[in-house]
């Protein structure tokens, strides 16, 4: 994926300063425009994420990109004893906070601030670790992977929840347009940031997904790797071992 899809098109500052201001401005707006987005399907993919991990009964788990928490707050259906939700954004955090709070969840799931190419833990130290659509604003992919797989523990449990390109008509044609022409309006209408979905879009678009992802995660060193199609393909979840 090139780094130089960003949100504001500004060569004087990096992808993740970008990312972070980005969201940060459209925290508010986030969740209800995502539900808009998707027509809610986005949370049974979410779920389906959840009942992957589950299966691998997971005490320690790191969900990378949690933006406003909503993936954390599904996996503690696994059960686990730690949840930790990491993101760049504050904005997002401080909204995610609070959702952990009125579910009663606070004994189980924390939010920090990080950064996910400088995980701030030791190694092999999460017996599972998640992303939901975070992997495609990584400033350097690999880099990104590189460190989930450090201290993800051996045998451990990796699964990315992300967008991807249906390869097929007429799903493909229907994608391309629904992503180029309706998702920026509908951007544009919801959020004071005219340019973060646009940028979501393009990102989307650019992500190596399918077998271009499983060869970077093959080439960071990850094992038994799957790929599972979403919903004619628009999203897809990708699972992996150490």
């Amino acid at each position: 994926m090139s780094e130089k899809i960003t949100p504001y098109n500004d060569t004087s500052r990096s992808k993740k300063e970008q990312v972070t201001e980005m969201f940060d401005t459209i925290s508010g707006n986030y969740d209800g425009l995502n539900r808009v987005i998707s027509l809610g399907i986005d949370i049974k993919w979410r779920k389906r994420l959840v009942s992957l991990i589950a299966k691998a009964k997971p005490q320690r788990i790191l969900d990378v990109a949690t933006g406003t928490g909503d993936l954390a707050i599904n996996l503690a259906e696994t059960g686990a004893s730690e949840i930790i939700g990491l993101d760049i954004s504050s904005g997002m955090l401080e909204i995610g906070k609070k959702k952990v709070s009125i579910k009663k969840l606070d004994s189980t799931i924390t939010m920090v601030q990080g950064d996910s190419e400088a995980l701030p833990y030791e190694d092999n130290y999460f017996d599972a670790i998640t992303v939901a659509f975070g992997v495609r604003n990584f400033e350097n992919l690999e880099k990104g992977l590189s460190e989930i797989f450090r201290v993800l523990k051996p045998g451990g449990i990796f699964a990315v929840l992300e967008t991807s390109v249906p390869t097929k008509p007429p799903y493909k044609q229907g994608y391309n347009f629904y992503t180029t022409k309706i998702l920026p309006v509908i951007g544009r209408l919801f959020s004071k940031d005219r340019s973060a979905y646009a940028y979501l879009s393009e990102s989307a678009a650019a992500f190596p997904y399918g077998d271009a992802f499983n060869n970077i995660l093959k080439k960071i060193g990850f094992i038994n790797i799957e790929d599972l199609p979403q919903t004619f393909g628009v999203s897809t979840i990708y699972k992996a071992t150490k």
